[in-house]
């Protein structure tokens, strides 16, 4: 009987452990950080690195744009809003509640598709593409096949920082708009004519990326501002982070995720900025 008793133990005891690491995990601590598409892919490369080296907690990172991270974050409906924008630039959101955890630096930059055969355009042209004032790839040099245009939804930092470095208060003609910053990548491949814009990271060789004044779209060009696209990728808190919550914040800002995992996936590192943007955008040196 004995002998009988300790093979089920055997058995058992394997379904025994996993049912009690399942059960710790799902007990464990969490947290949610929504917003930022173009912040996404850092923050979930750095949410998984974490799950792994912490065991039991678990980090859960979702889009919806900057708008909807900075509105969820002030009602206190997660934990972390992610941003392009400084909450003093989105209406309705008081910033003076929120807490400011600037995490790096994201280009952003026009892509096109790669058959229009044009490479570089001045920013009235580019600003003039976006009004409807030039229609033609063959206008600027290029393929003659008309201009397609592709936008950002509203809501979305990204945009919000195109508009403001590009069309400096004018308003872009109405086109299509999409919010997922991979559809956007997605659309402008497939399309003949077609243009956009996402951040440096999302850039493959599905798409073109434009130069603007003669100047490449590369994090070197963004860290003096030669480059003028450009805008921080914040992680805001409501009031001062505690627990998970700032442990998780302090690994992203660490050097380890910023030399390595920020760097490797097209971001640019705090750290290298040798210029620094106010919410109303005025730069100055660092």
């Amino acid at each position: 009987m004995k002998k009988i008793v300790t093979l089920l133990s055997l058995l058992f005891l394997p379904l025994l452990i996993s049912a009690c690491n399942s059960s710790s995990q799902q007990s464990g601590e969490s947290i949610t950080a929504v917003g930022s598409s173009a912040l996404q892919p850092l923050v979930e490369a750095a949410g998984e690195q974490y799950q792994t080296e912490h065991l039991g907690v678990f980090i859960n990172v979702q889009g919806g744009g900057s708008g909807t991270g900075l509105s969820q974050i002030q009602q206190g409906a997660v934990d972390i809003g992610n941003s392009d924008l400084f909450a003093e630039e989105k209406a309705g959101i008081k910033a003076k509640a929120l807490v400011d955890h600037k995490v790096a630096v994201v280009g952003i930059a026009p892509i096109v598709n790669p058959k229009v055969g044009v490479k570089n355009v001045s920013m009235a042209q580019l600003q003039k593409i976006f009004l409807g004032e030039i229609t033609n790839w063959q206008q600027l040099g290029g393929k003659n096949v008309p201009i397609v245009l592709v936008n950002r939804a509203q809501g979305s930092g990204t945009r919000a920082t195109f508009e403001k470095c590009v069309m400096q208060g004018k308003q872009p003609m109405a086109a299509q708009e999409q919010d997922s910053t991979g559809m956007v990548r997605q659309i402008v491949g497939s399309t003949p004519g077609a243009i956009s814009y996402v951040a440096f990271s999302y850039i493959d060789k599905t798409v073109q990326g434009l130069s603007v004044d003669g100047v490449a779209p590369t994090d070197a060009n963004v860290t003096t501002n030669q480059w003028r696209i450009w805008s921080y990728e914040h992680m805001y808190t409501k009031g001062q982070p505690k627990g998970l919550t700032k442990k998780f914040l302090a690994y992203v800002m660490s050097p380890a995720i910023q030399k390595k995992l920020v760097l490797k996936m097209g971001y640019v590192p705090m750290t290298q900025m040798k210029v620094v943007r106010d919410a109303n955008g005025k730069v100055s040196k660092q």
